[in-house]
């Protein structure tokens, strides 16, 4: 049974028993910044089982793709060495919101997997596992499902303390958690191993395959187990391990969805042996890589892209390994979207994409592997023991870009383990190094204690009469502020648009009887709005009623540059490809700045073409149309949403142009794209690997910057006495007799310097039956220079030269010695000596050197010296 069709078979039984199929979520969180990557099927489900979110649906079932390669679960260094540890793998799982609870969950795992309509594994291969305590789920299998009672294994608290048990699940030190049941394979006899509980457990003989999570508690922070009232089910089961045994073999990578690509990797690196274990390291990465990039993440040396830009380096490394030194891994992008295309379409719509951001990290990569592997073998053969010092696994790190498990997976196959102590030891302290101060926002989170929330009436109106709720002073609580405090006001309602999704916070001016608070800025803490600013006159106490009055004038700008944001995001999307993702931007009343993904800078032809689509919705004059709905409603209207923002029960869908731009936002907007004005795009530059940066201008500020550039045009005409549309020409024309005149120049440089080569000849002195010649030429540049140390040398026979010209406040010097006297004379010694004695550097070949100084005064001196520096080399 192919893994297609176990996936298949696994959501449609559970859709026939009333569950919803939820697509798989994005491999980067939108509901939980303390995970790196969604490590489980659960993630995406987290909020509902926490009560913070309700889906329109209290059954569930997803294949959910999954990264574990960082952070706490991590199986990086596994991968490739075992027989099911994976940097990505798909998680079956069926959920439950307070709708079923241990039976059902039993009975529909038992069912799937035994029954002759799904998997019909044979039920005498099964084992289960339940927690000590938890004797319903054990009566349940024992008498109602009828699993033999020495098939079902009691697993206490194995893990030091109460409820820490491999059978017993929480989702934090509180919050809700439960014991588990798992169903474990039985692999047979021939295979080493013992059952799950026994001293042998950890063999290869019985594996799990399935995990029943009962989250029945809620643990409170005295560790008192309180019973949820809706008592929920998390259901997982690996995809890869259910086709290793629905397919007769005992590793995940003998599966179907693994042979293709381990056959790609092996015709890559020519390698013939298809069980290789670097084969299986390209073949699981390359996985974990796509999907990423799908995903928006893109190599980088922070995070998450730290975190795939060593899953690529190890695995380039492992081609390295079997011999294949050119660019190869990116190639493996289109087997992936052969074998796994038809579940994840996606993988073939941005194969293209896939493969450059694969092939720029290669070929970067290639530039300091060799020479951190000959740093690494050299530290390998001066190792004492078995242990490699931290100082050195640091500087692989630092220095030659070589991530820690890179180091460690070579160490591992050499026998030898990481200084992992004495590699932090020198990471906090380069972390200090670098570490500059910076300025940070009051967290108010402990001083401000509210309940309800600031309704927000900013879409509709910019001013609001509202009553003070509270107030602070120097991050605590006060009951009043007086003329000239700084301060927060926070109040019942308001129109002031809060700081959220790159939107500036609004400004202006709390107003009542002979008081004026002067709004500098609004954020968000929790749902209230914080109004910041300094009360400029009068007294405000809590309770009183204000009149807020937003900038009018401000707001309408940070609208115009908000919505030409999204028709940049859209435009970005048309002309580059659909891998542009927003990776960060800022708008404000005087620009927009937006980050995005792209592996490489934006051609100057592109820009223009954004840049005229973004200008043509504007002319559409199009209406900006909001729409409140639910996330479904949201997805199928075709909306994008940011990864990392985390969304509500309801989400608002801000729709451009007939569909051209659809995303969701909580920003404030112009009425009708024509607002907007204009669009002018100021710059594009890198601000990280794979990630650009454009800002933008709109409005009066877009009308202001042509103008400027039109200034500049006319005045650069007037000074080359030309018109507008002559200026290339004139340019050209200048440009070309600039090179003629600098040719021209070099010509008559070179005559004079063969001229006066001869007189110079007769200053050369002889030391040991050698000519050497140290002098300083007037008017001379570099080019000059070394023309004139090769006549000069041509002329001597067998000679030293050294030859310096004064440029400015520095000091240039060429020296040159004759082929015959370079093995006791050389050159690029001459020259650290000559630089050196001039507070500079230098350095060549033996025959030819170049270098300078800064030291103008010790010339004369440094150049008397040189005979008798030759004089000792001479012997």
């Amino acid at each position: 049974m192919k893994s297609a069709d176990i996936r298949a078979a696994f959501l449609g039984f559970f859709e026939s028993k009333g569950h919803s199929i939820v697509p798989s979520s994005s491999l980067i969180p939108g509901n939980d910044p303390t995970l790196l990557f969604t490590n489980a099927g659960m993630v995406q489900f987290k909020d509902v089982f926490l009560g913070d979110d309700k889906r329109p649906y209290t059954r569930a079932v997803s294949s959910q793709r999954c990264v574990r390669a960082g952070g706490k679960h991590n199986d990086l260094e596994n991968v490739g060495y075992t027989a099911r540890h994976h940097t990505f793998f798909e998680m079956l799982g069926n959920f439950s919101f307070g709708d079923y609870f241990k039976r059902e969950a039993i009975f529909y795992a038992w069912e799937f997997l035994t029954s002759s309509e799904c998997l019909q594994i044979p039920a005498e291969k099964l084992w289960v596992t339940v927690y000590a305590d938890d004797t319903e789920a054990y009566d349940i299998w024992a008498k109602e499902v009828g699993v033999p009672t020495e098939r079902i294994i009691r697993i206490g608290d194995n893990k030091g303390g109460k409820y820490n048990s491999d059978n017993f699940w929480a989702m934090g030190d509180t919050g809700p958690c439960g014991p588990c049941s798992e169903i474990f394979y039985d692999h047979g006899e021939e295979v080493a191993g013992g059952p799950p509980g026994s001293p042998e457990e950890d063999g290869d003989r019985y594996i799990e395959i399935w995990n029943n999570v009962f989250m029945q508690f809620n643990r409170s922070a005295d560790g008192t187990m309180n019973p949820l009232p809706k008592p929920s089910v998390d259901t997982g089961m690996g995809l890869e391990r259910i086709s290793a045994v629905m397919q007769h073999v005992h590793s995940n990578y003998e599966i179907d969805l693994f042979q293709s690509l381990l056959k790609a990797a092996a015709q890559e690196t020519h390698t013939s042996d298809i069980t290789n274990q670097s084969l299986r390291v390209i073949a699981d990465h390359i996985r974990s890589c796509a999907f990423l990039v799908i995903d928006g993440v893109v190599p980088s040396n922070e995070g998450r892209g730290y975190v795939l830009r060593r899953i690529m380096r190890r695995a380039i490394r492992h081609g390295h390994k079997l011999g294949q030194t050119q660019a190869f891994f990116h190639k493996l992008a289109a087997a992936l979207a052969d074998e796994m295309g038809d579940a994840y379409p996606e993988l073939r719509e941005q194969q293209a994409h896939i493969t450059k951001v694969i092939l720029a990290e290669e070929e970067q990569f290639a530039k300091t592997l060799d020479k951190g592997l000959t740093v690494l073998e050299a530290a390998l053969a001066d190792v004492k023991g078995k242990i490699i010092d931290g100082a050195t696994v640091f500087s692989l790190y630092d220095t030659y870009g070589f991530p820690v498990d890179l180091t460690a997976d070579i160490a591992r196959e050499r026998g030898l383990q990481l200084d992992m102590d004495g590699y932090d030891k020198a990471m906090d302290e380069q972390r200090k190094r670098a570490r500059a101060a910076g300025s940070f926002k009051v967290d108010y989170s402990d001083t401000l204690k509210l309940e309800g929330q600031t309704e927000f009436d900013g879409y509709k109106t910019l001013q609001t009469k509202s009553k003070v709720r509270a107030l602070l002073k120097d991050g605590k609580s006060v009951q009043a502020l007086a003329a000239g405090d700084q301060g927060v006001v926070v109040l019942d309602q308001t129109a002031f648009y809060a700081e959220s999704g790159g939107q500036a916070g609004d400004t202006g001016y709390l107003l009542a009887d002979n008081v004026k608070f002067e709004v500098q800025d609004c954020s968000k803490q929790g749902a209230h709005h914080l109004h910041l600013g300094q009360l400029l006159s009068g007294a405000i106490a809590v309770g009183d009623t204000v009149t807020g009055e937003v900038d009018a004038s401000v707001r309408q700008q940070t609208a115009l540059n908000h919505s030409a944001t999204h028709l940049l995001h859209a435009a970005l999307r048309k002309v580059l490809g659909e891998h542009v993702t927003q990776k960060g931007s800022l708008v404000n009343a005087e620009r927009l700045r937006f980050d995005f993904s792209n592996p490489e800078p934006v051609k100057a032809e592109d820009l223009r073409a954004i840049e005229q689509m973004v200008n043509a919705e504007i002319r559409q004059n199009s209406p900006v149309e909001t729409e409140v709905c639910d996330m479904e409603t949201a997805k199928t209207k075709g909306a994008m949403a940011l990864f990392g923002e985390k969304y509500g029960d309801s989400v608002r869908v801000l729709t451009m142009g007939s569909g051209f731009s659809v995303e969701l936002c909580g920003g404030t907007h112009v009425q009708r794209t024509g607002d907007i004005g204009l669009f002018r795009i100021i710059s594009e530059a890198g601000i990280a690997s794979g990630v650009r940066r454009i800002e933008a201008v709109t409005g009066a500020a877009a009308l202001e910057q042509v103008e400027q550039q039109a200034d500049a045009l006319q005045q650069l005409s007037n000074t080359l006495k030309t018109s507008p549309d002559q200026l290339q020409e004139k340019a050209e024309q200048l440009v070309l007799g600039q090179k003629a005149l600098e040719k021209e120049l070099a010509a008559l440089k070179s005559k004079l310097a063969s001229m006066a080569s001869g007189d110079l000849v007769s200053q050369a002195v002889e030391v040991a039956g050698v000519k050497v010649l140290a002098v300083s030429l007037d008017g001379a540049d570099s080019k000059s220079l070394r023309d004139m140390a090769d006549q000069l040398r041509n002329k001597l026979g067998s000679a030293v030269v050294l030859v310096a010209a004064v440029e400015g406040e520095k000091v240039a010097l060429v020296a040159s010695v004759t082929k015959d006297l370079v093995a006791k004379v050389k050159a690029g010694e001459l020259m650290q000596f000559a630089s050196a004695a001039l507070g500079g550097k230098g350095g060549g070949r033996p025959d030819m050197a170049q270098g300078g100084g800064s030291d103008v005064a010790a010339l004369p001196a440094m150049l008397a010296s040189v005979p008798d520096w030759v004089s000792i080399k001479l012997g």
